[in-house]
């Protein structure tokens, strides 16, 4: 018999209306305290005060081009739009920790700071490995960080540049297609199209790759035939390797614009009275006795309680896939009591020792846009949560390695 906490974890929103507006709208940074602060008020002055937070929802974005990294995007899927083009992070930094495979795209915020003009450009990117089992045994390596460097299945990079930098004009971009990185990027794999291409194939000499797996793939999809055309040809013009942005690779996931918005424009009142029912209420009515039985039954437990208050709050705009707020006194949303780390917890800076910040989290929302499925082996989480250098340290790395803290389903620890 399915238990109560497997029924309540399988009510997951399933569809969701398009935006169809074609106006464009430039790429908007996510807003620092003081831009925070000066856009909402709260209106009750009796609650406590609370940070305010962005949230995150995709749109397709509405012409090819406008997701380009010279245009500072916040983006989903896809390939990233890497801020420094260069010096791209390699080696085992690329890979998972437990498979050793080339870790997936999964997001990057482009989220600069306005008092620190190392970071007048930032950018925060996360990767994952598309195994639900790496992401298990991550689950037992993220509790044990004070042991060294554990390894990891998720891994989140910070790039910061200032305004005058090597790679970008410092005027803002004009968004009228005229816009140009100042230099070319690093040859990415042309399998993947995410990490540096340092490993050429030997007949060609013109195809990259970021691994061997990568390199078999591609040459068993097509490229052993494309290999003698680029051999025999010496007209670049009848090259057979794809554009910039366009890769053979379908392992990647969709790509999306992330659009920002603050969660205090939302009106709560819309939302039923009893918001922690609020998502079986919009899907079935009114729920039978029998929902209402093991419903109550649920709710008898921190875990629960904590459930329901997480589905409350996400209640008010369900089409989030991202919460983000850089405020001193900013914390995660947990979906529930357990699992969720301590102060202790949350390593140091691994650059600079210095103390980290809560800083965004990743919904599980994003799994029903990226068209992950409900298998037992398909990738699930019930919240990302990322932690990043309190004083976004600008250290002789461009690509410093952040924290990130994943929150499991209970019965996803259980079952596998």
């Amino acid at each position: 018999m399915e238990s109560s906490a497997d029924k309540l974890r399988g009510l997951r929103i399933t569809s969701l209306d398009e935006d169809d507006d074609d106006t464009v709208i430039p790429h908007q940074p996510l807003p620092g305290p003081a831009a925070a602060a000066a856009d909402y008020e709260d209106d009750d002055e009796d609650e406590e005060e609370e940070a305010e937070v962005t949230l995150g929802v995709l749109k397709k974005p509405k012409r090819p081009g406008l997701l380009l990294r010279h245009l500072f995007p916040s983006k989903a899927g896809g390939i990233p739009a890497w801020l420094d083009p260069v010096n791209l992070p390699s080696g085992k930094s690329s890979c998972c920790g437990f498979c050793g495979e080339p870790m997936q795209f999964v997001l990057q915020i482009y989220a600069p700071i306005e008092d620190n003009a190392a970071a007048f450009h930032r950018t925060l990117f996360v990767f994952m490995c598309p195994s639900m089992a790496c992401l298990l045994r991550d689950q037992h390596e993220q509790w044990n960080h004070r042991h060294g460097n554990p390894c990891r299945s998720i891994k989140v990079f910070r790039c910061q540049l200032p305004r005058t930098n090597a790679f970008y004009s410092t005027e803002p971009p004009k968004h009228d297609c005229s816009d140009k990185p100042l230099c070319p990027g690093a040859p990415v794999c042309h399998w993947c199209g995410t990490w540096k291409g340092d490993k050429i194939c030997s007949s060609c000499k013109k195809t990259r790759y970021c691994s061997e797996k990568h390199q078999a793939l591609h040459w068993r999809t097509g490229h052993k035939n494309d290999c003698l055309q680029l051999i025999s040809s010496s007209d670049p013009s009848k090259s057979v390797l794809p554009a910039i942005g366009k890769v053979p690779a379908s392992t990647s996931w969709p790509e999306f614009e992330i659009e920002i918005d603050f969660e205090g424009t939302f009106d709560s009142d819309s939302c039923d009275e009893n918001n922690s029912k609020s998502l079986v209420m919009h899907r079935h009515g009114k729920p039978d006795a029998m929902t209402q039985s093991w419903m109550d039954q649920f709710e008898a437990d921190a875990d629960n309680k904590r459930w329901a208050s997480f589905q409350e709050r996400v209640s008010r705009a369900p089409n989030q896939v991202l919460r983000y707020c850089r405020e001193p006194n900013a914390k995660p949303l947990w979906a529930l009591s357990s699992g969720c780390p301590s102060n202790a917890d949350i390593p140091s800076c691994s650059s600079c020792k210095g103390p980290l910040c809560y800083e965004f989290q990743i919904m599980p929302q994003l799994l029903y846009y990226f068209g992950v499925g409900n298998q037992p082996d398909s990738l699930d989480w019930a919240t990302i949560a990322v932690y990043t250098c309190e004083g976004s340290c600008d250290q002789n790395v461009s690509y410093k390695e952040e924290f990130a803290w994943v929150q499991l389903y209970p019965t996803t620890t259980t079952k596998r």
